[in-house]
């Protein structure tokens, strides 16, 4: 089995670190983006309504259609960052959240992982808190959310997989 035998970092932002992992027996170093592990959550209120964001991505410089999600802050637990980030989001709370599963995002560049939520019942928290800039909240219905990611309104492949996981859990139906 092939062995690090060296690692530096090659590049350093606030959201993520480029890392030349050495190889051994290979003569070129291999480049892993090291982003922090995030969360993503399939949210329902009592009303049977899915809670999607719309808000504006330069990487793609389009607005997008998506689950909640957001990175895990140093010294936060998956689950507290799900739920800090549905009430920046969408200000919601959450009483029951489950976890899905644990996802690799990419296997031959990315070097963390997002932690997938289901949460029901999540309810407004009043008064209303102020949204994370940017974001709009959309409360769908299941068709409509279906309809979402079937048309690609949704392009997000992380998304798609939290919900074939929510799929493959029997915690939703398409």
């Amino acid at each position: 089995m092939p062995r690090i035998t060296d690692r530096q970092v090659a590049f350093s932002t606030p959201w993520f670190d480029v890392v030349a992992k050495q190889v051994d027996g290979d003569p070129s170093p291999h480049y892993t983006v090291q982003p922090f592990d995030y969360v993503t959550v399939i949210a329902v209120d009592g009303g049977g309504r899915f809670l999607l964001v719309k808000q504006y991505r330069p990487v793609i410089e389009d607005y997008t259609l998506e689950l909640p999600s957001g990175m895990i802050d140093a010294n936060e637990t998956p689950e507290a960052c799900v739920r800090r980030e549905l009430v920046e989001e969408t200000g919601h709370d959450a009483g029951d959240v489950e976890l899905l599963g644990t996802l690799v995002p990419d296997v031959g560049r990315l070097g963390n992982r997002m932690w997938c939520y289901f949460a029901r019942d999540v309810r407004p928290i009043l008064p209303a808190p102020p949204l994370e800039d940017g974001i709009e909240l959309l409360k769908v219905t299941h068709a409509e959310f279906v309809a979402t990611f079937a048309d690609s309104r949704c392009c997000h492949a992380l998304n798609f997989a939290a919900v074939m996981l929510a799929v493959l859990k029997r915690r939703l139906t398409i």
